[in-house]
């Protein structure tokens, strides 16, 4: 069962689907932390469908200024208002009847991880943490500058500015929308093919999915830290689940960082076989995934 819910974010509402068990009771509540450029219909779904069959309450919601929720201008992927959603999820599951706020957890995935860690730190509400693929964005995005994170910085500035003059936002596609447009490009690892398979195919795709991002939040990102005082401040149990082919997204390094950074590492499971976005959607690793971190919650929730 399916519960859609409204959740206050200021002068804008999220939007959210709140996954129920079939008898409609679950003391224990997961909130879910998307990847970026997803939509709660895509990645999040597939989770929380999965978390409600095992008994557990699963909320996924899309960030604000994307999908269904409101926020202007839109697009706009700020790492700092993806991890205040999460906790402005706890907030409206707090006021929800049947759910404890005592034992209200988090998921987060990919870009989402990182997110959700981020948050944990700080909102100690949040009783455990589950990551999957888990990214750290600040990372992965100063990676990738061929010219360093500092020019690329120097190259927002100006566009910023005249973005100011002209009163036109850019946006830019967080990937190309078909394998042969990556491969023109030059991109022609297999992460790059999953991705778009995955996104801009019937495969995953989904008509709220824009695949743009607004360009002035990469200045944001080039800045962030997800893992920031993870040592000292995350105390919740962890679990951590990573895709067991490594790849070029950074994330199996990104979950060992992560496991070692954390002062109360519980569980880490590798998926076998396992690419990072066939942890996305592929039933024998997602159940896989699910059914470890079904566990971990009932043990910590």
């Amino acid at each position: 069962m399916i519960q859609r819910i409204m959740i206050p974010r200021g002068p804008i509402e999220l939007v959210a689907d709140l996954h129920l068990p079939d008898n409609a009771t679950a003391p224990r509540t997961v909130v879910l932390s998307t990847p970026g450029s997803s939509v709660k219909e895509q990645i999040g779904a597939n989770y929380a469908s999965r978390l409600a069959a095992r008994g557990i309450a699963a909320l996924v919601f899309d960030p604000a200024h994307q999908g269904e929720s409101g926020g202007e201008p839109r697009d706009l992927e700020d790492p700092y208002r993806r991890g205040g959603d999460i906790s402005y999820a706890i907030d409206a599951l707090t006021t929800t009847d049947g759910v404890d706020p005592e034992r209200i957890g988090v998921l987060g995935i990919c870009a989402g991880g990182g997110y959700a860690v981020h948050t944990a730190r700080t909102d100690h509400r949040i009783k455990a943490v589950g990551t999957v693929v888990p990214g750290n964005m600040g990372t992965s995005f100063r990676g990738f500058q061929p010219d360093g994170p500092v020019a690329a910085l120097d190259a927002l500035a100006d566009a910023r500015t005249e973005e100011s003059r002209s009163g036109e936002l850019t946006r830019v596609n967080w990937l190309p929308d078909t394998v042969a447009e990556a491969e023109a490009a030059g991109m022609t690892d297999i992460d790059t093919a999953q991705a778009i398979t995955y996104y801009r195919t019937g495969r995953g795709g989904n008509e709220r999915s824009t695949n743009l991002r607004l360009a002035r939040g990469d200045a944001l990102l080039l800045g962030y830290d997800a893992y920031h005082l993870v040592d000292p401040l995350m105390t919740q149990p962890l679990q951590v689940v990573l895709a067991g082919r490594i790849g070029n997204t950074g994330s199996y390094e990104s979950g060992m960082r992560l496991w070692k950074l954390a002062p109360n590492p519980v569980d880490l499971m590798v998926v076998d076989g396992a690419g990072h976005y066939e942890m996305y959607d592929e039933p024998e690793y997602v159940d896989a995934a699910v059914d470890r971190l079904a566990g971990f919650y009932d043990r910590h929730l």
